[in-house]
């Protein structure tokens, strides 16, 4: 287990009547990429404003490399932040712009050369340190910011939603190449977004952020499969989810009953209480397998639900198809374009059916906002 590089205890950040990060405790490893993830409001920026000592705490302490850095300023922390402005000078060629820092420091010549001269190779911009940022396309701007923040050497990079200005295209490109050059300089990524899949093309671990506080923290794979709230079932990617009660808890599997009266096994490793248990029975979109009406059969052992097909929508690597399922719900299924099998049409009475493994269940949260989980 790798040290604890950034580790927060007990930390709250009120603004008047407003609390915007409650009681927050979190150990971020040394050399870990690690994001925190929610909707607008959640707390997160606060987070990582208080970890990079622009906000002071209201209560707890900030300790980085095992040292309380709680009342330092941020230049006495060794760190160094990202914002999604890039911030660059104008006037100062591409180069300049990244040996600021050192300069500032007054490091030797000949080292603020050279480790600008690495820094523009780890971006992979070795040609363009003659121009200046006007000169530059926007994913080239970023790659010039955090050239900057990276040749101080800094132990921790705090990145506040660094790709938001970029288009779709150029956002996933930058993804992978922020990962890359995470893993090449080894130190610790601390990412704030309010894009899932964002996190989990980067984290190594992500924390899910609501109103100020945890609700889940993990792997990506581990928090897409097994959510542990209704808020991170529904915001990270996209769940399927169902009204019912436990009715039965037998070994290694429970029983919740839908409303409509369907019956859905459910590992008991994935239900949050026993027979009695208010749940929402939860599966993903690509887990599920559709079948039309007369077209085969539903292997045993399987989940099933019956519903009547109301769009098919093409997106080119796969089809989304919105159902309406038991009492009015609407279900989404998403299956691969393998161009070997008609599309059912609207209209289409289908039987949904998926691997009981693939369930999960979880505790109503009646105070859920539309906002909060399409993360506007």
């Amino acid at each position: 287990m790798a040290d604890t590089e950034v580790r927060l205890e007990r930390v709250t950040k009120s603004f008047g009547d407003f609390t915007a990060v409650d009681d927050l405790s979190l150990d971020i490893a040394d050399g870990e990429f690690f994001s925190m993830l929610g909707p607008s409001g959640c707390g997160k920026t606060t987070t990582l404003r208080m970890i990079g000592g622009f906000e002071e705490p209201t209560a707890g302490t900030v300790y980085l490399s095992g040292k309380d850095v709680t009342d330092l300023p941020p230049y006495k922390r060794d760190l160094n932040t990202v914002f999604q402005s890039y911030a660059l000078f104008p006037h100062l060629t591409v180069s300049d712009n990244i040996a600021y820092g050192l300069k500032r420091k007054k490091v030797a010549k000949d080292e603020v050369l050279k480790r600008t001269k690495e820094a523009l190779e780890l971006v992979d911009m070795p040609q363009f340190g003659h121009r200046r940022p006007g000169q530059l396309s926007g994913g080239q701007r970023q790659r010039v910011a955090l050239a900057r923040a990276l040749v101080n050497r800094p132990n921790v990079l705090l990145l506040d939603e660094p790709l938001g200005a970029l288009d779709l295209k150029l956002r996933k490109q930058m993804q992978l190449e922020l990962k890359r050059i995470q893993s090449e300089v080894g130190i610790t990524f601390i990412y704030v977004t309010h894009d899932q899949e964002e996190a989990m093309t980067m984290s190594d671990r992500i924390a899910v952020m609501r109103g100020g506080k945890v609700e889940q923290i993990g792997i990506p794979e581990d928090i897409y499969e097994n959510p542990q709230t209704e808020f991170v079932a529904q915001f990270l990617g996209a769940s399927n989810m169902l009204d019912a009660e436990i009715s039965a808890v037998d070994g290694d599997m429970a029983t919740a009953t839908v409303i409509g009266g369907n019956q859905m096994r459910v590992p008991t490793s994935r239900v949050d209480g026993g027979v009695g248990t208010k749940v929402r029975v939860g599966v993903r979109p690509e887990k599920i397998k559709l079948l039309a009406d007369g077209a085969g059969s539903v292997p045993d052992g399987r989940n099933v639900v019956q519903g009547t097909l109301r769009m098919a929508t093409f997106i080119g690597v796969s089809y989304q198809y919105t159902i309406e399922g038991p009492d009015g719900a609407t279900l989404t299924v998403f299956e691969q374009n393998l161009g070997d099998e008609a599309v059912a049409s609207p209209g289409t009475k289908v039987t949904m059916h998926w691997l009981p493994e693939n369930t999960f269940a979880v505790r109503p949260q009646a105070d859920l906002t539309k906002e909060e989980v399409e993360g506007e």
